[in-house]
């Protein structure tokens, strides 16, 4: 049985470990290699510890938990950061998988939570950011009713410019 829950202090290292591991196994040949090799679980420990320091009270962080208690997936979600769109667009910010679970409906389950929160914050329109080359990432956000919106950018990965685009879906109102 599979739940998802609002994270706490105490799932830090685990999700450091989903996050950097999903990096890593997700990224590989996307990314600069050096830089996936300079992520640790411990550095990413520090900095999701920043956030509950000092937590923004509109971002929402969600823990997907196994029968057994133990967190295998990770969402990040909240008020778009770019420009140009209302109040009422939501953005996901990540959504990680334990990489040994990646098609045991874990990512589809917490991304079944992320809308149903998006739609009790008022998001109308959800975004997300993927690398324009994680195929995988792009087919599994297609499913879900993401398309691509014709915007895109490009991050600088250790001297290397990635790119990504951007995916646009609706939140369905819920019906009673």
């Amino acid at each position: 049985m599979l739940t998802v829950r609002a994270m706490t202090e105490a799932d830090v290292p685990a999700v450091s470990a989903i996050r950097v591991t999903g990096w890593q196994a997700a990224y590989a040949g996307i990314v600069p290699q050096s830089f996936l090799d300079d992520m640790t679980v411990e550095a990413d420990i520090q900095q999701r510890r920043q956030h509950f320091e000092r937590p923004k009270e509109d971002m929402t962080n969600l823990v997907a938990v196994d029968a057994h208690g133990r967190v295998v997936g990770w969402a990040c979600l909240g008020p778009f950061r770019g420009s140009g769109t209302s109040t009422a667009t939501g953005e996901l910010y990540a959504l990680y998988v334990q990489p040994s679970l990646i098609g045991a409906g874990i990512g589809r389950t917490l991304l079944e939570a992320v809308h149903a929160h998006a739609q009790a914050d008022g998001f109308g329109v959800m975004l997300l950011w993927v690398l324009t080359d994680n195929t995988r990432a792009r087919r599994f956000y297609e499913r879900a009713g993401y398309a691509a919106d014709g915007t895109a950018q490009a991050d600088d990965y250790d001297g290397v410019s990635v790119s990504e685009v951007r995916y646009r879906r609706t939140v369905q109102k819920a019906t009673a």
